[in-house]
């Protein structure tokens, strides 16, 4: 690419560019990097804005982050190899083989650098939150990463773009939003805070009744009072402060009060009491709705008195106001407004709560769910081993290929290599020169790693949303020269790459699931071996059981009854019930096979040998026909 120096220490930024209007800049994902690279003042990014299929121009934009921060215009064409199998934003490291994509994933990697560059930024670190954690968890588990990170910005994208003609509805993600923030706060110090805030209250009181204030001024006074306290630990928080403040111990009427007695802690921020990440994700999707609700559809503003408080009290934030003039977001002065939130949203909590209902025929237990299935000709079905006693020569391969280079013990490593024989031999089957090899969910590399090394004329990919499990993959590649790898630190969502064999061991619940569902998007066949049965559940993107057979057979709930009996196959429980456990996992993984064969797929459920390499020791090895 023209323009970018060759330099192992340079990073480049990709985010992509529509058009700009009004200050707001188009998809929301990139006025939300641009708006943090502002506030945390970050310039040792090299920005580039991909032109879109819908970009009307490649005129410069109105408002940069900083002056000193370089940002160029390029086509998608123009993008890394590695990229282009991604959604974009993308962070990517030279020499183009280490890739960081999707926002929130991102957005972290922003705040880590700029860290980095200068430990004296308490105050961004702060950011990730507690344990450091903010958004961390992936979208395609975590309903409140998907919030922020997907479902508000594309909701108010769509909500900016048909307010043009008509007025549009508001987004149930809104809603959403709206009910999250009249919820009670849960911190980690949570019952300590709240005797504190009972303290103030009680306090508040006795100075009223001294005082004999009018009732509607006294319950004035309460309501500051007790909201002080959380204003007081928020922007406490913001100032980074070094030493804590002295501990006074508390009246005892204040110490034996019990939970139940205790107010709750109201929202300051998205979170909680603390500034964070989330609170930077949605503050420009939540400004550019505000400006389209107030100039066009202002009687709708009392509908949402918590967002609008947020949104006001977001802005005494340090640094927030300076970062968003220069991102071209002007604040708007909303009117105070009454909270009724809680009434109005209160069939949203039903709607939510009533995803499952009690099923009247339903009987529990797993025997009366394998004899039902048993009765509708539904019974345990495993394909043979194709070759039981293949394994790999790890005394002949080089060191840092065998799992044993990870920090795991002696049998663990050996039951790790025993399991990647069977993947491994299952693979090498299939592949074909110049085949693309994705090893989803790769962890630490284990099966990416081998398959790289073995198979030198295919190019493997390694996708893995924890960073520092893919960091150390890398350095094991880098030991060995390893030129046919790339690594992707994204959820499985941000990967679009097509590719011909996708693999995963031990994706947990219902990752094993979107693995599949990723590869038969793709017609590539999957080896996978499932893990975590009980954490199976119905999601936005699965409904369980999956196949028409076993629809017509179970219930969600007598499915659930398979799942969680799946579980139940360690080394340590009794050998009746391993074995019950060993039946419900086959079948979980056949609903899971006859699903696939739905769509013109060939799926064998195979158990890996030696079967004592691991409790969950199925494969389903699936080929498009």
């Amino acid at each position: 690419m023209k323009g970018v120096k060759k330099s192992l220490a340079e990073e480049y930024l990709y985010l992509d560019f529509s058009h700009q209007v009004e200050g707001c800049i188009f998809p929301l994902h990139t006025s939300v990097t641009l708006f943090l690279l502002s506030y945390c003042d970050c310039k040792i990014l090299k920005v580039y804005l991909v032109l879109t299929k819908e970009s009307s121009d490649s005129s410069p934009l109105s408002n940069v982050p900083s002056q000193d921060l370089e940002i160029q215009v390029i086509s998608r064409e123009e993008l890394p190899p590695i990229v282009q199998t991604c959604c974009l934003p993308a962070v990517v490291e030279q020499p183009n083989n280490f890739c960081r994509a999707g926002l929130a994933v991102v957005l972290r990697h922003i705040i880590q650098k700029s860290y980095e560059a200068d430990p004296s930024k308490k105050d961004i670190l702060e950011l990730l939150g507690f344990k450091k954690t903010c958004l961390k968890a992936c979208a395609e588990v975590s309903q409140w990463t998907r919030l922020c990170e997907l479902t508000i910005p594309l909701a108010i994208e769509n909500f900016l773009r048909e307010s043009v003609e008509q007025p549009p509805p508001i987004p149930a993600e809104i809603i959403q939003l709206e009910k999250k923030l009249s919820e009670p706060v849960r911190v980690h110090n949570d019952d300590k805070l709240r005797r504190q805030k009972l303290k103030q209250q009680k306090a508040a009181e006795k100075k009223t009744a001294k005082t004999k204030v009018h009732s509607q001024e006294t319950s004035k006074d309460l309501d500051s009072s007790s909201k002080s306290l959380e204003m007081k630990m928020a922007f406490s928080n913001l100032n980074v402060q070094e030493e804590p403040a002295p501990a006074s111990r508390e009246p005892s009427h204040i110490r034996k009060a019990k939970a139940s007695d205790l107010p709750p802690l109201e929202h300051v921020f998205a979170e909680g009491l603390y500034f964070t990440l989330a609170d930077i994700v949605l503050l420009p999707c939540i400004h550019h709705f505000l400006v389209i609700i107030c100039k066009k559809f202002s009687e709708k503003l009392i509908e949402f008195p918590l967002l609008a408080s947020w949104y006001q009290r977001i802005q005494e934030v340090p640094k927030v106001k300076p970062a968003a003039s220069m991102c071209g977001i002007q604040f708007l002065c909303l009117p105070k407004l009454l909270n009724t939130s809680n009434e109005q949203h209160q069939n949203l909590s039903e709607v939510s709560g009533s995803e499952e209902r009690n099923d009247p025929s339903f009987t529990g237990g797993p025997r009366p769910t394998l004899s039902k299935l048993m009765e509708h000709g539904i019974e345990v079905m495993l394909a043979p081993h194709p070759s039981p006693m293949w394994a790999l020569d790890w005394d002949g391969l080089p060191a840092a290929v065998s799992p044993k280079e990870g920090k795991m013990s002696t049998d663990r490593a050996l039951r790790k290599q025993q399991q990647l024989n069977n993947l491994v031999y299952v693979v090498m089957n299939q592949a074909k020169p110049g085949d693309r090899i994705v090893d989803f969910c790769s962890g630490g590399g284990h099966v990416g790693i081998v398959l790289a090394h073995m198979l030198p004329s295919c190019q493997v990919t390694l996708i893995e949303n924890k960073e520092l499990s893919l960091i150390r993959a890398k350095k094991r590649s880098d030991e060995l020269g390893l030129s046919n790898i790339w690594f992707i630190q994204a959820n499985m969502e941000y990967f679009t790459g097509v590719f011909n064999i996708g693999v995963a061991l031990h994706a947990c619940g219902v990752a094993t699931d979107m693995v599949i569902e990723h590869c038969i998007k793709t017609r590539a066949s999957f080896v996978t071996c499932p893990c975590c049965y009980g954490f199976i559940q119905n999601t936005s993107k699965f409904n369980f059981p999956k196949s028409e057979q076993f629809k017509k057979t179970l219930s969600y709930k007598e499915h659930m009854i398979l799942c969680r009996f799946a579980d139940q196959t360690a080394v340590q429980l009794p050998p009746q019930r391993r074995l019950t456990g060993k039946q419900c996992m086959c079948l979980v993984d056949l609903d899971r096979a006859r699903a696939a064969e739905e769509h013109s797929y060939s799926v064998q459920v195979i158990s890996m040998e030696p079967e004592s390499c691991s409790p969950k020791n199925n494969m389903i090895v699936g080929v498009p026909i």
